[in-house]
């Protein structure tokens, strides 16, 4: 495991500065914990890293996944393994996860999240700190729950956005997963605008390099979340179901993974 690796101009000189240049001096492969940036796909940051260590290995050949996809509007941890290492891939996907996620309150989007826009305004008035800490303990435990049609959950043969994309109605089956604990980070009754428009929460501030909504008028909650689960676990539809418990609607406007299993962005 290497520590630190810097995802996009910097990723040829760091493995130049710390790998041999032989795939042999690693028998049991290599795991690196990125940082993935926002708008890249998990698939585009595990394309950036085969076609750098290909050219810095000199090989034609290289195996390389990822343990566990995080949206491209989602940012942080995502272990990348390399060569015998993609056998670990499954059990580090199996391992807990850790998150902060802000979720907007009063309006919902058909993917629970930034894709698509906002598409229903909901009352709340009536939601403030109090009534969020109150209503987290009951998402505790394990749980089924409905992943998003917007997601890559495959449906006959087919990723279940394809059918969101196209129109056609599909019906998703329930997840068993569990959430260990939810802890609320941040809570702001109005949220603040900065000049391009950005909706800036601040404890996400001070956290990530966050991105956020710009439908957002600035005058809705949000509340920032730090969120333990099991694998599987869908934070949209997490954030969809937070706006329902407390009698409106809701969506996620920041995700970030701080952690995976004994690997964390802060180490």
């Amino acid at each position: 495991m290497l520590d630190g690796c810097p995802v996009e101009d910097g990723m040829p000189a760091f493995f130049e500065a710390h790998l041999s240049h032989d795939l042999a001096d690693y028998p049991d492969g290599i795991v690196f914990p990125l940082d993935k940036p926002y708008r890249w796909t998990s698939a585009d940051l595990v394309r950036k890293c085969k076609f750098t260590l290909q050219k810095h290995f000199g090989l034609r050949k290289l195996k390389v996944g990822h343990a566990g996809t995080l949206d491209p509007l989602a940012t942080g941890l995502l272990l990348v393994c390399i060569g015998k290492a993609t056998k670990l891939a499954e059990v580090l996907q199996a391992s807990e996860k850790e998150y902060l996620a802000t979720v907007e309150f009063g309006a919902t989007t058909s993917s629970f999240d930034l894709e698509q826009p906002i598409d229903q305004l909901f009352p709340y008035e009536h939601i403030d700190e109090a009534a969020v800490r109150a209503v987290l303990p009951s998402f505790i435990g394990p749980q089924d729950q409905v992943p998003p049609l917007f997601s890559a959950k495959i449906v006959g043969g087919l990723r279940a956005y394809e059918y969101a994309r196209s129109g056609e109605p599909v019906e998703l089956k329930t997840n068993r997963i569990e959430i260990y604990d939810i802890a609320l980070e941040g809570f702001t009754r109005h949220n603040v605008m900065t000049g391009d428009g950005y909706t800036v929460d601040p404890v996400v501030r001070n956290v990530h390099n966050y991105h956020t909504s710009q439908t957002s008028d600035g005058t809705r909650p949000a509340a920032t979340l730090r969120i333990r689960c099991s694998r599987g676990t869908y934070i949209r539809s997490l954030a969809r179901d937070l706006g329902l418990a407390l009698g409106s609607g809701a969506y996620l406007t920041a995700l970030r993974r701080v952690a995976s299993g004994d690997f964390r962005l802060d180490r």
